[in-house]
């Protein structure tokens, strides 16, 4: 059965409060701790799923995606996954029955529908929070719960 707007919404802002909740607890100066050389860094992993989320939202609504800006800092990129959460959050939850079947332009040309982008886009930034959160307990912080219920 296919899930709604609001459905896709609730899911979304379930994973990113419950990263937001970690992030609070990850101190400023392990912004650059990466697991293995070459991996993304902590302020890495933020941009990259702020400005995922931020492009995928543009080729939903039809628009060109910007290209993405790393942020100045760990603080920066911190409060820009918060910025988003609400608007990415609000954008999902308007989402209509007939949107999710709209077929759009995505990666490198390819047509899809809204309702599997949005897929897509709740599945990568569930496994690049997993990462988050192995990487937070390599530092000695521990994660809240995975999801945010309720």
């Amino acid at each position: 059965m296919p899930r709604t707007g609001p459905e896709y919404a609730q899911s979304f802002l379930s994973h990113r409060s419950a990263l937001l909740d970690l992030l609070e607890h990850l101190p400023e100066d392990q912004g650059n701790f990466a697991a293995w050389e070459g991996a993304m860094t902590f302020k890495g992993l933020l941009d990259h799923l702020s400005s995922s989320s931020r492009r995928m939202r543009s080729m939903m609504a039809g628009q060109k995606p910007e290209p993405a800006q790393p942020s100045a800092s760990f603080a920066e990129a911190k409060a820009a996954m918060q910025h988003d959460a609400p608007e990415i959050g609000g954008f999902l939850s308007s989402l209509t029955e007939d949107n999710l079947s709209r077929t759009v332009a995505a990666f490198g040309g390819m047509q899809m529908p809204i309702s599997a982008l949005v897929a897509g886009m709740l599945e990568h930034e569930i496994h690049h929070k997993g990462q988050i959160w192995m990487m937070a307990r390599m530092i000695g912080v521990q994660p809240p719960m995975f999801a945010r219920l309720g």
